[in-house]
């Protein structure tokens, strides 16, 4: 093998003519044919499957078709692979040197396309360790021989034009790393990949016609930050099952039709799908990806979730992935030493190897690594229209000392625990893609107290545009765990996040990590009998869907799922015949759609000009109470929570104006499976100040309940 085989094979100047040289193990003559006419038969030269001879008077450039005859009735017209130029250009090798190809995955990878007037598919891939690569697939009987591709200078990009080769064609690249193994690897920038077990990439050309063009503009002249957002965190394999047929997981176009109503019909703006990159082992839920750039294929084609998303912008909702480029797994089929070496991954295994999952850290260091992850964030983007990214991990890439011990990581070159690459790689990630996608989303799952995670790069932060907020939903649900008895003396961890409440862009998380792992489901944490554990849960929604903060809930606990969530099996749909998981259901879908409505929720999530404590102390009674407000005071919410299992009453509560005041919400609502506890309806203000307000009520609290109060006059 050489890393120039176009240098031997092809077409070449000759006296007389032209020589052509091809190899075809196993085949008993070959002919050239020029202008559909035979000009020349190829002679055996050796006893490995090369094939020479002249076209006498031919010039180059020459088109010609070789002939290949096997001498058992099988006789293939194909073009020869080795007559065409490189399909990747000088910028595009200088732009992926530097790591600055934003574009890289329409480049590297596989990609059907006309070339030199000839359809076929030009295959590109990145190992600069290789000391030979060849392409071998279904359309060449999986023969390196067959097709060794051309090293693009240095580069380290290998590339190949094949004619025979296209959509749906299933193939690897086949490496002689620098110790002269040789071993077969799936393609990185693949754009869908085998079922599993199967490991094989395959050839996809995009087909679908995209239908939401004006979702895409007003996602660009919009900012999340100022709107409404309920995230629906969803695992596609587990939202529901088919029982008619085996309970298999529903397709991507089944789930757009069933679950796009569904979270449409509960009033969540947003889905936020566990990753749907394609990933061998179910057991990760996603988290262990081995195809960056294909769709996991147990639901469908690539243009099946294509069609998928278009469907939720179709009902108006967002979509966002979880996406991984904190570690990436072993598997030997995929990124791992990739060319013989340690290409993606450190070499180091103080650096490159995650100690708690068993998996590869990226080396954010290296460029063309970091072009990988960028450009694959933008091409989520792009190709399926995702309305934005959640960046799972980002702890663990952001401490060289994570889930390390003394003597196990290196430091920094300033003798730090910080890693500065990573550091370096996320805010170019968030830089790059928010000046190109305009609108989209990108969250941090970050759970230390690095600072600015949600603040510009520019002021010195990391450039998301959000941070999931690990600490209010520790102490939330250490507070909501306790006997009501107890919590007076955990009354701080209700309160205390709104210390901090306004230092970044928080989203309030009740995720998938909540709900395993033995921790059992939301409605399991809460303390009491059946009838108490599900007032709490109704109370902890109301009180998280008035806190500050976007919001995310995990499936199933919106009708508060009573087993411990698994991808192997369906959610419980059937607790929905039992009217109080009805009502909670109820609950989350009415907290969603008044949400919505008020812009109080939402509008000053992260200005401290839209919360006030009117409550903040009453720990004996386990009561807290505060206020909401819209820009300029537009819209006006105040949310009053008592956590005790007693009604309180009369209490007085401060309002911050004069006339009636609404029950625009209450938990303890029949509707909801409550005991109908409350005031009527609403209240009217009178003139004695109270809690800082000029005016307040003497209200009735319902047990572990929660109410929200509008005026009435901002309903009319």
């Amino acid at each position: 093998m050489t890393a120039d085989p176009h240098a031997f094979r092809g077409a070449h100047p000759a006296d007389g003519g032209v020589v052509i040289r091809t190899v075809r193990p196993a085949a008993r003559e070959v002919t050239v044919f020029v202008d559909g006419k035979a000009a020349a038969r190829l002679e055996p030269a050796d006893t490995d499957g090369l094939f020479e001879g002249i076209v006498q008077g031919a010039e180059l450039p020459l088109d010609y078709e070789l002939e290949v005859d096997y001498g058992d009735g099988r006789t293939f017209r194909l073009q020869d692979p080795y007559r065409f130029l490189p399909t990747v250009g000088e910028l595009d090798l200088h732009l992926a040197g530097e790591g600055r190809h934003e574009e890289i995955y329409g480049r590297l990878g596989a990609h059907v396309r006309v070339h030199e007037g000839v359809e076929g598919t030009a295959f590109a891939v990145w190992a600069p360790a290789a000391q030979a690569v060849s392409l071998v697939g279904d359309f060449n009987g999986w023969d390196g021989r067959l097709h060794p591709m051309r090293a693009l200078g240095a580069s380290g990009i290998w590339e190949l034009f094949v004619p025979d080769a296209g959509p749906g064609n299933h193939y690897k690249y086949e490496i002689t790393g620098p110790d002269g193994d040789r071993f077969q690897k799936a393609d990185p920038y693949a754009f869908e990949a085998e079922h599993p077990p199967k490991t094989a990439s395959v050839v996809h050309q995009p087909r679908h016609e995209w239908r939401d063009a004006e979702w895409l503009e007003r996602r660009r002249t919009s900012s999340p930050l100022d709107g409404p957002m309920t995230v629906y965190e969803v695992h596609l394999g587990s939202w529901r099952l088919n029982p008619l047929e085996g309970n298999r997981s529903l397709t991507y176009l089944e789930l757009a039709d069933e679950l796009a109503a569904y979270a449409r019909d509960m009033g969540f703006t947003h889905l936020e799908l566990l990753p749907v990159m394609h990933h061998p082992f179910s057991g990760s839920w996603g988290y262990q990806v081995t195809g960056y750039y294909a769709p996991t294929p147990r639901f469908g084609s690539p243009d099946d979730f294509r069609e998928f998303v278009d469907r939720l912008h179709g009902h108006g909702l967002g979509v966002i992935l979880d996406w991984v480029p904190a570690h990436f797994p072993r598997d030997e089929f995929a990124l791992a030493r990739f060319d013989g070496t340690a290409l993606y991954e450190h070499a180091d295994p103080r650096r490159g190897a995650h100690p708690d999952w068993g998996t590869l850290v990226f080396n954010y260091g290296r460029h063309e690594v970091r072009n990988f992850l960028v450009a694959n964030a933008l091409f989520w983007m792009r190709e399926y229209h995702a309305d934005g990214i959640r960046v799972d991990a980002v702890a663990s890439m952001l401490y060289l000392d994570y889930s390390r011990e003394a003597g196990e990581w290196v430091p920094n070159e300033f003798g730090g625990r910080e890693d500065l690459d990573a550091v370096s790689f996320l805010k170019e990630l968030n830089e790059v893609l928010h000046a190109r996608e305009p609108g989209v989303v990108s969250a941090a799952e970050e759970s230390t107290a690095w600072p600015g995670v949600s603040r510009p790069t520019y002021l010195g932060g990391l450039g998301f545009g959000f941070k999931w907020n690990m600490g209010w939903m520790h102490d939330t649900l250490e507070y909501f765990q306790q006997d009501p008895i107890y919590r007076r003396y955990h009354h701080h961890e209700l309160t205390f996040s709104m210390v901090y409440a306004f230092t970044e862009n928080f989203v309030l998380p009740l995720s998938h990590d909540e709900v395993v792992h033995g921790k059992g489901s939301l409605i399991g944490k809460m303390p009491g009998d059946p009838w108490q554990k599900r007032a709490n849960l109704r109370s902890l929604y109301a009180f998280m869907w008035a806190h500050p903060g976007k919001k995310l809930l995990f499936m199933g606990q919106e009708f508060a799922q009573e087993a411990e969530w698994s991808h192997e099996r369906s959610l419980d749909w059937h607790l929905l015949e039992n009217p109080d998981h009805a009502g909670i259901q109820s609950l989350v879908r009415d907290l969603n759609h008044a949400y919505r409505e008020h812009a109080a929720l939402w509008e000053l999530d992260f200005d401290g000009r839209g919360f006030w404590w009117l409550e903040p102390n009453d720990a004996e009674s386990n009561v807290v109470a505060f206020g909401r407000a819209s820009e300029e005071g537009r819209d006006i919410l105040l949310c009053v929570a008592n956590l005790s299992p007693v009604p309180r009453g009369p209490y007085r509560l401060g309002l911050p104006r004069a006339g009636r005041w609404v029950e625009r919400l209450n938990t303890d609502s029949n509707f909801y499976g409550g005991t109908d506890t409350g005031n009527l309806g609403g209240v009217e203000a009178e003139p004695i100040p109270w809690h800082n307000q000029g005016f307040s009520a003497e209200i009735t609290l319902p047990p572990l309940g929660v109410i929200w109060l509008v005026p009435e006059a901002s309903l009319r």
